[in-house]
């Protein structure tokens, strides 16, 4: 882990050759010249075929309730409430790379903070749908807002939809201004090299007058540095807020001090997983490799290694405190988890977030893109594994016998899981065609940096 905090001066982490030209035209490149490819075109019709069933399943929800997912008593929240915090958190691991590496001032950020940036917006707006759509009358969901009205009805203080409402509201603003604000001397580039016109006039509305002028760039660097200031402790204080959804429940499994940083740890271990899903097939894709390093792969991935250890102390550190207080409607849940229905999602959770990811202690594994995408990818199901875990879990059976009741998915409660993943992608895949993947003002920096190390 040291050398992804290091400050000691290292060569920037671009491949021997590039400057400030072949980065401009490499980058700009894919937005302006490289054709729609085929394996393009099929993943956005794949995306887009799973945005189609989930636009179905809303209209359908809108049509009949809630009831369409398998939703019952006692298990009132289920797979709506579970996508909601694995979406949240997976935003946040996007913004505490580009943040939390701007502000330390590490130089390898330069060719993931774009990615990881436009990932948590994405990410972020998906996640807000859910709590609208686990409301029972979604189309009043403006109710969360304190506006004035004939009725005084204002909106109770005390619910954590409340909380969630005005978390996610303030978690999208600074994310969108902060990708935002960062792409203005990208976007003027573009302007600049676009041969269409209409290209021309889009570019140049985005880029809001951007010439490059000293003033402009102190402006640049002073807004940066406060929205990443900003962003980095919303990372901790968002997701904290998501943990009192829980937290402020007397349910066994649920009622616990634990679970601010236990979920913040889970939401920079998906966070981080998410990023390397996205990176490694995109760096192929459109062939930046040479800016897309396998450093940064394997700098993400001990990042990743990090979290997940965070998150496995936090699961053993959960069960002793279970054990040790013997409190027996607690004790009882945990042996649930361990021996009961759902014990198969307890251990598909060790499996895929404790078990599999100690290979990364291996350099060689870091270096194998192919063991590092499916190790991602196993990190993201187990971390949806887990919160739909701590969700069913503790609800299925509670204090009451007499309340018992499984839970069983619908065909509707997986149609939103996959229609959000598609969702998610078509909004990526269409972005990485219309806006710089990498930021090219900073990858022409280290060009220059390298020039003048090795000259």
């Amino acid at each position: 882990m040291s050398t992804v905090f290091s400050r000691e001066p290292q060569l920037p982490v671009i491949a021997p050759g590039e400057n400030a030209l072949s980065v401009t035209r490499s980058v700009s490149g894919v937005v302006l010249k490289l054709p729609v490819g085929l394996r393009w075109m099929g993943s956005l019709g794949f995306a887009m075929m799973l945005t189609g069933i989930f636009l179905v399943g809303i209209c359908w929800l809108l049509y009949a309730g809630v009831g369409i997912w398998g939703l019952n008593i006692p298990v009132a929240w289920a797979f709506a409430i579970t996508n909601y915090v694995w979406w949240i958190a997976i935003g946040m691991g996007g913004t505490f790379i580009s943040a939390a590496m701007y502000v330390t001032r590490q130089d390898w950020r330069a060719s993931i903070n774009r990615l990881a940036e436009s990932m948590t917006v994405f990410a972020v707006a998906v996640s807000g749908l859910f709590p609208i759509f686990h409301l029972g009358r979604p189309w009043f969901f403006y109710w969360l807002f304190p506006y004035p009205d004939i009725m005084d009805l204002w909106p109770q203080w005390r619910s954590s939809l409340e909380w969630d409402f005005w978390a996610i509201i303030a978690y999208l603003i600074v994310s969108i201004a902060f990708l935002y604000v960062g792409m203005l001397p990208d976007l003027a580039t573009l302007r600049d090299r676009a041969r269409r016109r209409l290209l021309a006039i889009f570019y140049g509305l985005l880029a809001l007058g951007w010439r490059g002028e000293a003033q402009h760039w102190r402006r640049l660097e002073s807004v940066t540095l406060m929205l990443a200031g900003l962003s980095v402790p919303l990372v901790f204080s968002v997701h904290s807020m998501v943990a009192l959804d829980f937290s402020e429940g007397l349910v066994p499994g649920w009622h616990s001090t634990i679970f601010p940083p236990y979920f913040i740890a889970g939401a920079l271990f998906s966070g981080f997983g998410m990023v390397l899903v996205l990176a490694i097939p995109m760096r192929r894709l459109f062939g930046l490799q040479a800016y897309l390093t396998d450093r940064h792969i394997s700098v993400i991935a001990k990042l990743m290694l990090a979290a997940g250890l965070w998150i496995d102390y936090s699961y053993a550190s959960e069960i002793f405190t279970v054990f040790y207080s013997m409190d027996k409607f607690d004790v009882r849940m945990e042996m649930n988890r361990f021996l009961g229905p759902y014990a198969w999602l307890f251990w598909s959770t060790m499996a895929f977030n404790f078990v599999q990811i100690q290979l990364l202690w291996f350099e060689r594994v870091r270096r194998n893109h192919v063991a590092v995408f499916v190790i991602a990818l196993g990190v993201l199901y187990g971390m949806w594994l887990e919160r739909l875990m701590l969700i069913v879990t503790s609800l299925y059976q509670d204090f009451m016998p007499s309340a018992w009741g499984m839970f069983y998915p619908t065909f509707w409660d997986f149609a939103f899981l996959f229609g959000s993943v598609g969702l998610f992608l078509s909004l990526y895949l269409v972005f990485s065609r219309l806006m710089p993947m990498l930021s090219m003002y900073e990858l022409r920096k280290l060009a220059h940096k390298r020039n003048e190390v090795e000259g």
